[in-house]
């Protein structure tokens, strides 16, 4: 059975520390309760003691926090109290990570947290917009809002997502197919002309001569390929968590001819839509800001938000630090500046947030539209070269018969 490590409170308001065994963590969450204790982190441990802290943050997907706080709004909407709305959440959720950190909110919030608070300790599994929004509705009594308003932004949050993945999964599945089909010509096509050309002993086109030899050597040393993969695969991942490799390979992918502006565009409606979102709620810019750094995954973005929230904080107009920056597109700092002078900033950038999002389904449209003949024409050639590899010692040998 495995062991757990937690931190709780006691009856009597302390912490205590201490290790427990059970047959998962939602159950050595129960016989802690079961003791009287409050549980407050509940990890398990490895074999030699030390726990392990485990990241849920790639399992749980926008579509699962919008449904989330569509149930929570309704729950909470029924009138049934808050801390027997986060019960009934763990109790029908299906993702096991998130029953956990709901039930781990609830210890929090049976301590006397708030439920902010007690979702900040859960921050590989809720997302600081959202708990930043949690705190603004409990501060103006509108905890249903605030909800239902992540709901609306998780639910765009996730079909952006999908809109993005959808352009890049079919242009993928063509590569693979490609390189599928010049693996099966390699190792098990043409191996059996080289075979039949052995036995007729004629002088082969050097051509066909380095096809076959490519051919050989691939048969006999995959490993190596795979190795080299593997190489690249990991040399990119770490050079891309050293600072300098993030900032030069976010750079180029801004600058990847289609793919580019698609993710520019996916940046412009993730920014707009979530300042606007947490601006509603009546969040400070300068916080915003902060909130919409951590969002944005391409460095120059987010160090360009930061700088923007520098400016604001010595009273400078957020619109004029964006078109300074170069980065964003103009139709941003001027959508801001509209906000900015008629006062109405909220609308303008939901307003902003609908129209890239229509931009980047139009430009995930193009890119399928480009990527798809471009590749089809790229494994026909691979698949002639091949093909011209055998067929030229045939008609080699066919020339030989007709000179006898």
């Amino acid at each position: 059975m495995p062991g757990f490590s937690y931190v709780a409170i006691d009856k009597k308001g302390q912490e205590k520390k201490g290790n427990i065994e059970a047959m998962d963590k939602i159950h050595a969450i129960e016989l802690l309760k079961g003791e009287g204790l409050i549980p407050i982190r509940v990890k398990e441990q490895s074999t030699n003691g030390k726990s392990l802290d485990f990241s849920f943050k790639k399992n749980i997907t926008a579509r699962d926090l919008s449904v989330l706080c569509r149930q929570f709004v309704s729950i909470i909407q029924a009138g049934i109290p808050l801390k027997e709305a986060l019960q009934m959440l763990s109790e029908q959720t299906e993702k096991k990570q998130l029953k956990e950190a709901l039930l781990t909110v609830l210890s929090g919030v049976e301590t006397g947290n708030t439920l902010s608070d007690s979702m900040r300790t859960q921050s590989d599994i809720f997302p600081s917009i959202l708990v930043d929004m949690v705190a603004a509705g409990e501060l103006s009594g509108s905890l249903d809002i605030s909800f239902a308003r992540m709901a609306v932004q998780f639910e765009k949050e996730a079909k952006l997502k999908a809109t993005i993945k959808k352009a890049t999964i079919y242009p993928i599945i063509l590569v693979l197919a490609s390189i599928g089909v010049m693996a099966v010509m390699l190792l098990f096509v043409i191996p059996q002309f080289i075979s039949m050309f052995e036995e007729i002993d004629m002088e082969m086109p050097a051509f066909t001569m380095a096809v076959m030899n490519a051919s050989h050597w691939l048969g006999k040393y995959w490993y190596i390929v795979l190795i080299i993969v593997s190489i690249i695969v990991i040399s990119y991942r770490l050079y891309y968590r050293t600072e300098q490799g993030r900032f030069l390979i976010d750079k180029i992918k801004i600058k990847i001819p289609l793919f580019g502006k698609l993710k520019i565009k996916s940046i412009c409606a993730q920014f707009s839509r979530t300042v606007g979102t947490l601006l509603s709620t009546g969040i400070p810019m300068i916080d915003c800001l902060e909130v919409v750094s951590k969002i944005v995954t391409n460095i120059h973005y987010a160090n360009a938000l930061l700088e923007a929230r520098e400016e604001v904080m010595k009273g400078v107009p957020l619109s004029e630090p964006l078109k300074n920056c170069g980065i964003f597109p103009p139709m941003v700092h001027h959508m801001v500046g509209i906000g900015e002078e008629t006062g109405n900033m909220e609308d303008m950038l939901e307003k902003l947030a609908d129209y890239y999002d229509e931009e980047v389904e139009i430009a995930t449209q193009s890119v399928m539209a480009a990527m798809e003949p471009l590749i089809i024409v790229i494994m026909a050639l691979i698949v002639g070269v091949l093909i011209f590899a055998v067929v030229a010692p045939i008609g080699t040998m066919y020339e030989g018969l007709d000179n006898l």
